[in-house]
């Protein structure tokens, strides 16, 4: 089933995704976005996420976060991408979700690193982000930094079901 997963990042336009569902189950959802059409992703230099790559969603209904399996342009996996979002709204094949701006990058080997949080902050100060929401992604990202710590995340379905995989699921 495809997917149209609209993206709305406050202060920017609503991006829409086109995704496949490969996996439908009650506790996680998982797509494949076959090409990503944005501009190359980089996080201290290094190409994370390649412009034209894959790239492997993991959804947990009434969760305040998703995750994805990134991959260059080779396909290589490179790392998971957290990202602090309100929990996704899902009404037949119309999905929609809102960016908290908080992100969290896991690379395949290294240490994970909090991104955008000057964003955040940001909008915490220009009231885009309510007192509500702030807590919430404050929570998260406390219950996100335990679950690293004891060496439980990302989630183990992000590493049991790969690009492979979710490729197989498709067909």
């Amino acid at each position: 089933m495809l997917i149209h997963l609209h993206y709305d990042r406050p202060g920017k336009t609503v991006t829409t995704f086109d995704e496949w569902l490969v996996l439908d189950r009650g506790d996680t959802k998982v797509l494949l976005l076959e090409r990503f059409e944005g501009a190359d992703v980089i996080v201290g230099g290094d190409v994370i996420l390649a412009r034209g790559a894959p790239v492997v969603w993991y959804v947990f209904p009434e969760t305040w976060h998703d995750v994805g399996r990134f991959h260059d342009a080779d396909c290589n996996h490179t790392g998971w991408y957290t990202n602090l979002c309100t929990p996704i709204e899902m009404d037949g094949d119309d999905w929609r979700t809102r960016d908290l701006f908080l992100d969290l990058w896991q690379p395949v080997e290294g240490t994970p690193i909090w991104l955008d949080e000057d964003e955040l902050a940001d909008a915490a100060k220009k009231n885009i982000i309510d007192t509500y929401t702030l807590k919430r992604i404050e929570n998260e990202r406390a219950l996100i930094d335990m679950q690293v710590k004891m060496g439980q995340w990302p989630p183990p379905i992000t590493r049991d079901i790969d690009l492979a995989g979710a490729l197989s699921l498709k067909e």
